[in-house]
């Protein structure tokens, strides 16, 4: 598997984590922890995508 299909991998999957977390804090459940791991895969995967799109 290529870095940048991983790259797309972890932020497709990091963005509704991220909307899910931002959700929690309204919604009962663990609001921070889902968030921040959201957050974090999604950063990592456009940094790794960023970085194999190079002209």
């Amino acid at each position: 598997m290529s870095e940048r299909r991983i790259g797309t991998n972890l932020a497709a999957a990091g963005a509704p984590l991220t909307l899910a977390g931002a959700a929690m804090y309204v919604l009962p459940g663990p609001g921070f922890p889902i968030l921040a791991s959201g957050l974090a895969a999604l950063t990592t995967g456009l940094v790794m995508t960023a970085a194999t799109c190079r002209n």
